[in-house]
Parts: structure tokens; sequence; C-alpha cells
């Protein structure tokens, strides 16, 4: 299951999608601050919860939300669309969105 901004999984107040739960995450200043060590692991156990049926963890959300948008942003580099400069700028970026200093 390759994860994006728009997968949905079932939140504690129905249908929603990765990006819409962050956006809702961050305005109630719930960013969850982990390793990118332990990104790839989080995100298998948001894409198992999600396959489940079941709710993720705020710090799964994140990292899932994390990845997605950074495979985005490498899909984008690669077939044109950015520059290498753009990658590296929305990188950085992610990285302060999942420290919770963005």
């Amino acid at each position: 299951m390759k994860i994006t901004p728009d997968t949905e999984f079932n939140g504690s107040r129905g249908q929603v999608t990765l990006r819409e739960a962050v956006k809702q995450l961050k305005a109630h200043e719930l960013d969850c601050t982990i390793s990118r060590e332990t990104l790839e692991g989080k995100v298998n156990v948001f894409a198992e919860c999600v396959q489940r049926g079941f709710t993720p963890l705020r710090s799964e959300i994140m990292a899932a939300y994390y990845v997605a948008e950074n495979d985005a942003a490498k899909d984008a580099f690669e077939t044109g669309l950015i520059t290498e400069g753009e990658l590296r700028q929305r990188q950085l970026d992610l990285a302060r969105i999942l420290t919770g200093t963005a």
C-alpha cells in the first residue's frame, strides 16, 4: 500500500484523509516529534492500522504524512516538475513539520 496525503482512514469522527488529519493535529498543537530513524516503522504501523480499519495514533499519522509528502516531492523532482533546490527546500520544510517547529 502506497501512502499518500490523500490516503483515507477511520478517524475518531469518521473517514479523514491523512492531509486533513495532520491539519487537525497541528491546529490543536499536537505535533509529534519523532526521530527520522523511527519513521519507517511508524509508517508501517499506520498502513497496517488503515488496512485493518483502526484509527492510527498521531505519531503514525505525522510520520506517514512526512513520508507521503517526501515521496511526492521526490517524484516531482524525478519528473522534472521541480528543481533540486526546490526538492531540498521541501525536505527541509517537512523536517520542520516533523519536529513541530513549523
